[in-house]
């Protein structure tokens, strides 16, 4: 599986323009790089439903309606996943929140990364911890996964 962003992100584009689907991404941790890269990708504007960047934990409860408690939870990325496919009109959504480092955050150490992706109606969350505490190497790997995440749902 290749590690380049724009690869992936060209990948996901000619999966998504072949099969008809409207892909839309809410992000916090990643703050818009994932959207960057599907919008630079070829034919983005027959898919991409556009994103949402939720930095700021009371945008995460207030717009998005995640509920009170930690938003680097399996609850928050849900949440998000599942109203961003409402709003943005999309058939697979997927959302990411972590901690990027070099502090922890809502008692999680650095580089502990939620993911939900919603297909379809169908919502599914994991949690992955990565090797760095280096807000750039956890921002870049959340990057790549994010898009593998969408690829792979692509292509089931």
């Amino acid at each position: 599986m290749s590690e380049d962003p724009e690869e992936l992100a060209r990948s996901v584009s000619q999966v998504a323009s072949r099969d008809g689907r409207r892909l839309a991404v809410v992000e916090s941790l990643t703050g818009g790089l994932v959207c960057s890269d599907l919008a630079a990708s070829p034919g983005s504007s027959e898919w991409f439903r556009g994103g949402v960047v939720a930095y700021d934990r009371t945008t995460k409860h207030g717009a998005l309606g995640v509920p009170d408690g930690p938003v680097v939870s399996e609850p928050a990325v849900r949440t998000m996943a599942e109203k961003a496919a409402d709003l943005l009109g999309a058939d697979l959504t997927l959302a990411v929140s972590g901690a990027g480092g070099p502090e922890p955050q809502d008692d999680q150490p650095p580089g502990t990364v939620w993911f939900a992706v919603t297909d379809r109606g169908d919502t599914e969350t994991w949690l992955e911890q990565t090797d760095s505490d280096d807000p750039h190497d956890v921002l870049r790997h959340t990057r790549v996964r994010s898009l593998q995440a969408l690829l792979d749902h692509l292509d089931r």
